[in-house]
């Protein structure tokens, strides 16, 4: 009887009898994130506000934030009275301002300008800090305590302080004026919210920066620029989008408390389009005025902010733990 020799093993042999095929990093942190509730309900919420700034124009009950005469304070919708100017109507579906305005279109207006004001400062701050952490950290020497020193003054000064201060002192400038002071707004509150940036980066270079990959791109003549490029940066890219997400709550709070203080953006000249017309900042500010009479204006106020930057800290903390090596396993 013949005896018919054992076909050769494939490459592929150990797959097909249960070895697992290794992930890439992103794709499994991209399924760990999506095993943490608490960030997929934190990006719905984010997605459902992106989506109301972005239409803003079309879903607003009133897109021209129009002043009502005799429509002032009405409640929203499910309030009832004996007297017709107490109870709420179905054309304001949240109820209306001290002067007339829908509540609603109010909000989604003050979503696209809130959002706005928490991702570009953010982005601004995740650029100079990027340049000035990166820098520091490999160069190392001088060049680092010079940067790091800075860093600590700036760091030192009250936020709070320093953006009245912009807001106060510049809003009636050339920089104060284009587009109701959001540019201002803007360069503010990149100033004051680089350092901690900077630093996490700064740390994140020094315990990369002597690995052996590092070492063996410096053996082959690559210059500095290419080894921070394409050698440094794709290795701390996961605390760098953490502390965005951590940044962008931050900032929002920011325009907030400068509106609630009536210190934030001006409003547009009656009868002007303008793409940010009112911000929830202002609507605090709005609603703690009316605060005996109509406290539903500083409720809906507390809670789109509220919910906003608790969804970003819920996708901050979802990101860290799928970023986080350990948690592999």
């Amino acid at each position: 009887m013949a005896v018919t020799a054992p076909a050769p093993a494939r490459a592929t042999d150990g797959i097909e009898f249960g070895m697992r095929k290794e992930r890439s990093l992103w794709g499994d942190a991209w399924r760990r994130l999506t095993r943490n509730k608490a960030a997929v309900g934190g990006m719905v919420v984010i997605t459902l506000f992106a989506l109301m700034a972005i239409s803003a124009s079309w879903i607003a009950p009133d897109p021209t934030l129009n002043t009502v005469p005799n429509n002032d304070y009405r409640p929203p919708f499910w309030v009832k009275s004996d007297n017709p100017k107490d109870s709420g109507s179905t054309e304001n579906l949240l109820g209306t301002d001290s002067i007339g305005r829908d509540l609603l279109s109010k909000i989604a207006f003050g979503a696209r300008t809130s959002l706005v004001v928490g991702l570009v400062p953010t982005m601004l701050v995740v650029i100079v800090g990027m340049l000035v952490g990166m820098t520091a950290g490999f160069a190392g020497g001088r060049t680092d305590n010079l940067l790091m020193r800075i860093t600590d003054v700036v760091y030192a000064f009250p936020d709070l302080l320093f953006l009245i201060i912009m807001m106060t002192a510049f809003r009636d400038t050339w920089i104060g004026k284009p587009m109701g002071g959001l540019i201002l707004m803007f360069i503010a509150l990149s100033i004051v919210s680089w350092t901690g940036m900077a630093r996490l980066i700064r740390g994140q270079v020094l315990s990369v920066k002597e690995k052996e990959f590092v070492e063996a791109a410096r053996a082959i003549g690559s210059s500095r620029p290419r080894i921070m490029v394409r050698h440094l940066l794709p290795n701390i890219l996961a605390p760098i989008i953490v502390s965005v997400t951590f940044g962008i709550p931050g900032a929002i709070i920011g325009e907030a408390a400068l509106g609630f203080l009536g210190v934030g953006l001006r409003p547009p000249t009656p009868g002007t389009p303008s793409a940010f017309p009112t911000s929830w900042g202002v609507l605090l500010q709005e609603g703690y005025i009316g605060i005996n009479s109509s406290p539903w204006i500083l409720i809906f106020g507390a809670l789109v902010i509220g919910l906003t930057t608790m969804s970003f800290t819920f996708l901050g903390d979802g990101l860290r733990d799928a970023l986080d090596p350990r948690q592999k396993h």
